[in-house]
């Protein structure tokens, strides 16, 4: 069989580094950019020997343009973007730049390349404001963004089926809801707790009873958790089975999500020490979505995915991903 040739956008990412490992084991030549060789690379350490690795500022259509030629991949995955929600607040310019610029000239680039099939990772940031009638969400669900980042992802995913409609580009759409494991960034609430209570459990406490104090922003949004290997698995299946301009929900599909003080609640109860919830003003948004629960129908029929990890064995990994993090320090 011919070769496939995955080109990654943001590889050594959290999504980006595992949906690369996936590939490799699936018999892909991947491919991925990266800002620059002084980028953070430990995502993907352990097999970075086995990937192409590309120095590409997407904001720079030339460079997009330069990259994608020499490459000329069969498949792109567009996960780069900046995707931290708070930080769209504090810098609402950047977040545009990269998410909607960079998206922009990667489909630019891409159509360009005959024959190629190209998923674009939306989230379900996207949806915002949902009424409790509107749950589980669908993708035919109405785009009411709260937040600069999604306001900037509700771009890129209309410029996806704007290039598919106008150009014939095999663009494929995938709404990820929030999704967690090993190498998740620290500025992400549960990685942040996980990181929290393991560098509580390392220290070498005189009273070993002594409470943990752990600090918290809202917890009472609702939120759909799936693992990421299965998040990155449903990037595969979209850009190999997925319809030119189709919209793909990836997520729980249980019909019900839990609340972050659940989501907290787990990790608590894997600490080795007793843990005590400290609320912090610091951690809460301008605006927060206040519940996201997916319905995942589409993909489970037109892709052929289903999530197959259990959020307390995902969350269990998360820990022990900080654990190991927090004795090399």
């Amino acid at each position: 069989p011919p070769v496939r040739r995955a080109l990654i956008t943001g590889v050594n990412g959290f999504a980006g580094s595992h949906l690369a490992e996936l590939l490799l084991a699936e018999g892909y030549a991947v491919h991925g950019t990266i800002r620059s060789f002084r980028s953070d690379l430990s995502n993907i350490a352990p097999f970075a020997a086995r990937l192409a690795l590309h120095p590409c500022d997407l904001t720079d259509p030339l460079a997009v343009n330069a990259v994608f030629a020499a490459v000329r991949p069969t498949h792109i995955f567009h996960l780069a973007a900046q995707s931290f929600v708070p930080a769209s607040w504090a810098a609402p310019g950047a977040t545009m730049q990269a998410n909607v610029l960079g998206t922009l000239h990667v489909l630019e680039a891409a159509r360009l390349i005959p024959d190629v099939r190209v998923q674009v990772a939306g989230t379900s940031e996207e949806y915002g404001r949902v009424e409790p009638a509107e749950c589980p969400i669908t993708e035919d669900r109405p785009l009411r963004p709260l937040s600069p980042y999604g306001v900037s992802k509700v771009a890129a995913d209309l410029l996806a089926q704007q290039y598919a409609a106008s150009y014939g580009l095999h663009a494929v759409i995938t709404r990820a809801f929030n999704h967690t494991g090993p190498r998740r960034g620290d500025v992400f609430a549960e990685s942040d707790w996980a990181k929290q209570i393991a560098a509580f459990e390392t220290e070498d406490n005189i009273d070993n009873g002594r409470t943990f104090h752990l600090r918290h922003g809202n917890l009472d949004a609702i939120r759909d958790y799936t693992d990421v290997r299965d998040v990155v698995r449903g990037y595969m299946l979209a850009a190999e089975n997925g319809a030119a301009g189709g919209v793909y929900n990836l997520c729980s599909g249980a019909g019900s999500a839990p609340t972050m003080r659940e989501v907290l609640a787990r990790l608590a109860s894997m600490s080795h020490k007793p843990v005590a919830l400290v609320p912090d003003p610091t951690r809460l948004r301008p605006s927060d979505v206040p519940r996201l629960v997916g319905d995942n129908a589409r993909a489970r029929a037109e892709l052929g995915w289903s999530p197959k990890i259990m959020l307390d064995e995902t969350l269990k990994e998360l820990l022990s991903y900080q654990r190991a993090r927090s004795t090399k320090l």
